[in-house]
């Protein structure tokens, strides 16, 4: 029963993942492309987490912080390139 209910939930993250892969696409804005690919970082972390306690293993983790301090800083780095365009400002 245990391991139906995370085979369910790696198909839910993986249709949610889809979704977002939609309006990363479709994204009538920069700031809806952006928040939809932290939100795809944040499912790819659950999906590993689910999948890490579906094998009774905790070899995951690292990848799961790794994924997550990526994450972060493209999303950071995508925030600051919408306000000022540029990324690294280069002082002159």
């Amino acid at each position: 029963m245990f391991e139906t209910l995370m085979i369910i939930a790696l198909c839910l993250l993986v249709v949610a993942i889809m979704c977002n892969l939609y309006r990363i696409v479709k994204g009538p804005s920069s700031a809806d492309r952006v928040q939809a690919l932290d939100s795809v970082g944040i499912n790819i972390i659950a999906g590993i987490a689910v999948f890490s306690v579906f094998l009774h293993t905790h070899a995951f983790f690292d990848l799961i912080l790794l994924i997550g301090i990526l994450s972060f800083i493209g999303t950071t780095a995508f925030a600051k390139f919408l306000e000022r365009g540029v990324v690294i400002e280069r002082k002159r």
